[in-house]
Order: structure tokens, then C-alpha cells, then sequence
């Protein structure tokens, strides 16, 4: 690097810690940088924003949720080429849950002090909207305590043409019958050169902003995610980032950024999945670029609890679930597991202050029984 090369850096180093905003241009320059310095700016980026959102609290604190995944169907028809969850009508092992079921696994985190249901399926071809508004009504009325963090844009997408609705609507209609946020599932790379390779028959990139841009017009808050290390370039990750600082720049309805690497086991896509430093290195560069997302998680579902761990000093302040279920990622061939007392022993031992929130990052009391 030449002396012109190193006064640049040396001015972008500068301007990530005094906080200001980075260019597509000067992210792309960011990512070269040794991982350990990335992580300490990211690191320095994660105390100015949490500090600030944190006040009474400091920047030490590190949260986490207790919920649950329950996919609702696993029968979908767009057949995503990085996905071994998903299954057709033909297969034996397709299933749609009945409330009797959803009321079983939601009287189990109940019964744990869980606050968030993320609920999720595949595309079915079949069901119409009177059965997704019974399933929130039957939920919302036999659990009110449990927010329903469910169903992702591509879904919604799906919903808009099966029930040949308007997307709004949709998610107007939803929301009166108990949704109460939406998780930002399905985003994989926000660039259709890559959605058409690996997903084709999904929601494209414009429609996948266009159902969180409605949802947030209607005050529902949403997170956003990427699933990065296949067909993608870094250049294509970070216009992915551009495309979700762009809308919250106009929405402020992300509440938090979560990315996660290919996992490819089971799964017809060929691609020669990337190691923990490249995640840290991606998050860390998630969490100086997305300066309007207060919260990056951290992915340990994918990466382990030990990189889970380790990512906390890179950028992410929080550890994300419990999660009692979880079985998409799982197929394909990642299936750590943590309960709460692991989890705040991580984050204590990373030298933070563990603690509980809810699914709009609202801390819980200090003093707030831990059931699991």
C-alpha cells in the first residue's frame, strides 16, 4: 500500500470512529483491513450506538430473547436451492400444524416465560387467508403475553398472490388478527443476479423491501437479515446493505440486522462455504455501515457458541434466542443449541451484562424470573 493509500485509510479509520456515515466505496476499502482492527472499529461502532439507546444501563449490556421457532407448514413450491427444510404435498413427511398443536409447543414456552412465537412456513400452494387469520386469532387469544414475530416478506408475497390481495392488505388484515412484527427471513442478497440463481421462483429484491416498507408504513417493526458466502460477490453484500440503510433511512422499522453464512448441507446449492472469520469480518462491516440498526445479533445458531461468543466484540450486542425449536437451519446440517443460563454465562464471560428483552429491544427488569 502506497503512502496516498495509507493517508485514505488512515481518514476512513478517522471517520468510522468519530461515527460518521461510510460510502459503498469506503466499505469495500473497510473490509480489507486486518480483522482485528475491523472488529475493533465495529466494536467502537456498537458502543455508540448502545450507549446511546442504553441510557441508565451503558454500553455493556448484551440482550437476548426467549422464544420459539414454530414453522407452521414446511410444504413449499419455490423450492429454494440453499433450502432442506422445505417439502411438497407428495412427500410423506409434509404437515401443516393443527391449533391443537400450536396450542402444545406455545403452552410450552409459556410455561418458560417466553415473550415471541417467530412463526414461519413455506409457500403453500393451498391455504387461504381465513386459515392464517384463525391461526393469529386462535394464538393471539389463548397466549397474549407471546408476540407473533411471524411470517417473512417472501411469504407475504406469496400470501398477495394466492389470496389475490394487495400486499397492504394482507398485512393490514394480519395485523388486526394479532401479528404483532415481522422477521426479516428470506433476504438471503438483496440482488437479483443472485436471488435468480439461487431462489428463482421467490419474491424478487424490490418486492422483498416493497412488503417491509408496507409493513412499517402500518407501524409494524421488522428485522432484516442476509445469508451471505455462495454465488455472491462483496460488492453484492454490500449493495444488499446500501438497499437496507436506504429504507430505514425512511422508515426507521428495522429494529435489528442479522447475517448468517450458507450452511450446505443437504441442499442442492454447490458452493464452498466460507469460515467463522469471514462472518466476523461480515458482521463487522455490517455493523459500521448500517449506522441507522442499532442492533446487530449475533449468529451462534450457525457459528457456535464460541464464535457467537467472539462476535460480541465484533459489533453485535446481542445473542439473540433461546430458541426451544429450530428447524430449518438444522436440515441443513447446523443444530446448536443454548438455554438461558449458557447464554448469559457467554455473555458475562465476554465481560458483559446479560440481559432479557423483548421483540422491540425493550429491556425486561433486571429482576425478571429466569425460567430456563
Amino acid at each position: 500500500m502506497n503512502a496516498n493509500s495509507d493517508a485514505e485509510l488512515s481518514e476512513l479509520v478517522d471517520k468510522v470512529i468519530s461515527g460518521a456515515r461510510v460510502s459503498d466505496a469506503e466499505a469495500l476499502l473497510l473490509y480489507k483491513l486486518p480483522l482485528n482492527e475491523l472488529g475493533a472499529l465495529a466494536d467502537h461502532r456498537r458502543n455508540l450506538a448502545k450507549g446511546a439507546a442504553y441510557a441508565g444501563t451503558g454500553d455493556r449490556v448484551v440482550t437476548y430473547i426467549v422464544d420459539r421457532n414454530v414453522n407452521y407448514t414446511n410444504v413449499c413450491n419455490v423450492y429454494c436451492k440453499f433450502c432442506a427444510f422445505y417439502r411438497t404435498e407428495k412427500d410423506a413427511d409434509h404437515y401443516v400444524l393443527s391449533h391443537a398443536e400450536l396450542e402444545e409447543k406455545l403452552g410450552e414456552l409459556s410455561e418458560i416465560g417466553g415473550v415471541q412465537v417467530l412463526l414461519q412456513g413455506g409457500h403453500h400452494p393451498r391455504l387461504g387467508i381465513s386459515h392464517y387469520l384463525e391461526m393469529l386469532s386462535f394464538i393471539r387469544g389463548r397466549f397474549p403475553a407471546i408476540n407473533i414475530h411471524g411470517f417473512s416478506p417472501p411469504e407475504f408475497h406469496h400470501f398477495s398472490q394466492v389470496f389475490e390481495m394487495p400486499v397492504a392488505e394482507v398485512i393490514r388484515r394480519f395485523k388486526e388478527a394479532g401479528l404483532g412484527s415481522i422477521p426479516g427471513g428470506g433476504g438471503e442478497i438483496l440482488v437479483d443476479r443472485v436471488r435468480n440463481r439461487i431462489s428463482p421462483l421467490k419474491a424478487n429484491s424490490d418486492q422483498w423491501l416493497g412488503v417491509m416498507e408496507a409493513a412499517h408504513e402500518q407501524g409494524l417493526k421488522s428485522s432484516a437479515t442476509m445469508m451471505f458466502g455462495h454465488v455472491e460477490t462483496l460488492e453484492e453484500r454490500v449493495e444488499h446493505l446500501r438497499r437496507l440503510r436506504e429504507l430505514q433511512d425512511r422508515t426507521g422499522g428495522f429494529t435489528a440486522f442479522i447475517c448468517w453464512t450458507f450452511q450446505p448441507d443437504n441442499t442442492v446449492l454447490k458452493a464452498k462455504p466460507v469460515g467463522s472469520s469471514e462472518y466476523l469480518r461480515m458482521q463487522a462491516l455490517s455493523r459500521i455501515y448500517l449506522d441507522n440498526i442499532d442492533n446487530i445479533q449475533s449468529s451462534w445458531v450457525t457459528q457456535g457458541p464460541k464464535i457467537g461468543q467472539l462476535a460480541l466484540k465484533y459489533g453485535a450486542n446481542d445473542f439473540g434466542s433461546v430458541m426451544m425449536e429450530e428447524n430449518v437451519v438444522s436440515k441443513a446440517g447446523t443444530s446448536f443449541r443454548l438455554q438461558a443460563e449458557e447464554i448469559e454465562r457467554l455473555i458475562s464471560e465476554a465481560g458483559y451484562e446479560p440481559r432479557r428483552r423483548n421483540t422491540w429491544y425493550e429491556l425486561m427488569p433486571a429482576d425478571a424470573p429466569a425460567f430456563v
